[in-house]
């Protein structure tokens, strides 16, 4: 891997895992059009950066939710993260090796079909049914975080795009489309947290960092600031719009790929 190649991989993770486009499907996409294959650990390793960038964002939040739970006493909003992020992060630790080896994962085919999918959802999102509306994630009763949490499960899939299906789910249940953003912002801090611990006590994620550290660390300095300037432009667009736009850029960029792969 070449500095070219690190840096368009980190601009576009920083990016993309927040903007709810996908960025492992961004990132497949860019891995097959640099070396013609997909490389796991690169991807996972580039992460740390826009969780860096989640925490340098949200620092006063975090700050003010520890302070509640530990002096207040009060742990709903808390409680609510630790529901949603418990079942993708179950999922993805139990089945982490398949995953990293199965060519499902690292397919075109798969990110061309879950782009389209979840982008015809988030075009006819504000048409569908939702649930009462709740003013943030800390009034979501258990049920509705737990939904959340399983919609985050389908982000394991490259191409569907975690802030996509989480900023869905909350939408239908009774956040708006800030909310929901910030909500699902805050529910995938533990996921990353425990994902960068288990990349930093794992022996072969180990050598895969030390052979290829220069790359990793550009990677990640440039999605870290990319990811740091994406939140902040998210959430101001979402104050007054819906993800439609995202919906009709994940279904043109599918188009494309549907032409690449037939072709």
């Amino acid at each position: 891997m070449d500095l070219f190649e690190a840096i368009s991989l980190g601009l576009v993770q920083g990016l993309t895992e927040f903007i709810p486009v996908s960025s492992s499907g961004h990132l497949v996409i860019l891995q097959h059009l640099f070396s013609g294959q997909s490389e796991h650990l690169f991807l996972e390793f580039i992460n740390i950066g826009t969780m860096l960038a989640l925490l340098v964002y949200y620092r006063r939040r975090i700050v003010k939710i520890v302070r509640e739970v530990v002096v207040d006493r009060n742990s709903q909003l808390a409680r609510n993260i630790i529901i949603t992020a418990v079942p993708a992060g179950a999922v993805g630790y139990f089945l982490a090796d398949f995953i990293g080896s199965n060519a499902f994962f690292g397919s075109l085919v798969t990110v061309t079909i879950t782009l389209a999918v979840v982008g015809l959802v988030m075009i006819v999102l504000e048409r569908l049914p939702k649930a009462s509306a709740v003013s943030s994630g800390a009034e979501l009763n258990k049920t509705r975080a737990l939904v959340i949490g399983l919609a985050q499960i389908l982000a394991l899939i490259p191409g569907v795009s975690r802030s996509g299906a989480t900023i869905i789910a909350g939408r239908l249940n009774g956040l708006n489309a800030k909310q929901a953003a910030e909500y699902s912002f805050l529910a995938s801090l533990p996921i990353m947290v425990g994902v960068t611990i288990k990349l930093l006590v794992d022996g072969p994620s180990i050598d895969y960092f030390v052979a290829n550290a220069i790359m990793l660390v550009v990677g990640n300095v440039v999605a870290f600031l990319s990811g740091l300037a994406a939140v902040g432009l998210l959430l101001r667009y979402l104050e007054r719009h819906s993800l439609a736009l995202f919906g009709w850029y994940r279904l043109m960029l599918a188009a494309v790929l549907t032409v690449v792969i037939l072709v």
